[in-house]
């Protein structure tokens, strides 16, 4: 790990995404070490309990989406209320496979705004499409996110932003060291210019493993690690933990 980094702590955070079952998460919680990180796990909304209840102790629970609703007639969506209220005590928001199937930065800043308000710590994902990225224009995808996000981060208990680029997730492509670095600067700069205050924790997630956690966490301004497909088995899982520690 980056010396420079370790004031920020190190997280290591698994999402599930659509998977699991009961079973799955108890053989799971047995098996998981989570070494000398900051574990989080977000698991699909109804084993919040039960997973607050096997890993109390290992790793927190988050919800993997939130509505951009308080509540009301809206059939179908859990708001941040009722995430908190089963167990969760993080949230993500604005994943990119949310962006994708339609949330808009303002979509993603109201989500953002509901898990402050129900005491949720925010896990502000960002990231830039290839087509954004071969055409340059990294810097202006991070900014426009960021600066919709600001109000809410900048209310926010202890939030963190995890750059994610939307190429690299799931499809085993992952970014270089460098890649990571340089987005993760960027971030920091863009931060910087929005809320001179705002220094949040900034993690890579986008096909991460144990083989490649330990250099991915050398990179400068990078603090930890948001792990998708990898997560699901616990045995990878403490394995990227222990690497990025």
């Amino acid at each position: 790990m980056n010396e420079t980094n370790r004031d920020l702590g190190c997280h290591c955070f698994g999402n599930w995404k659509c998977n699991g079952t009961a079973a799955d998460l108890r053989s799971w919680a047995e098996n998981f070490d989570p070494g000398a990180c900051r574990a989080a796990v977000f698991v699909p909304h109804p084993y919040l309990r039960m997973a607050g209840e096997e890993l109390a102790g290992k790793a927190q629970v988050g919800c993997q989406d939130l509505s951009a609703h308080a509540g009301g007639p809206h059939t179908g969506e859990v708001s941040a209320v009722m995430a908190a209220d089963c167990g969760a005590q993080l949230a993500l928001v604005g994943h990119s496979e949310c962006r994708q199937a339609g949330q808009s930065n303002e979509d993603v800043a109201r989500r953002l705004a509901r898990a402050v308000d129900a005491d949720l710590v925010p896990v502000l994902c960002v990231g830039e499409s290839l087509a954004e990225r071969e055409a340059g224009q990294l810097a202006e995808v991070l900014s426009r996110q960021l600066q919709a996000a600001v109000e809410g981060l900048e209310r926010a208990r202890n939030p963190l932003i995890a750059y994610e680029p939307v190429w690299a997730i799931g499809t085993g492509r992952a970014a270089s060291a460098e890649d990571a670095r340089q987005a993760a600067v960027l971030v920091r700069e863009i931060l910087g210019k929005i809320d001179s205050g705002l220094k949040p924790p900034i993690l890579y997630g986008g096909s991460v493993k144990a083989a490649n956690a330990a250099e991915l966490m050398a990179a400068e301004e990078v603090n930890g690690l948001l792990v998708g497909g990898a997560s699901l088995d616990a045995a990878e899982f403490s394995a990227i933990c222990a690497a990025a520690g």
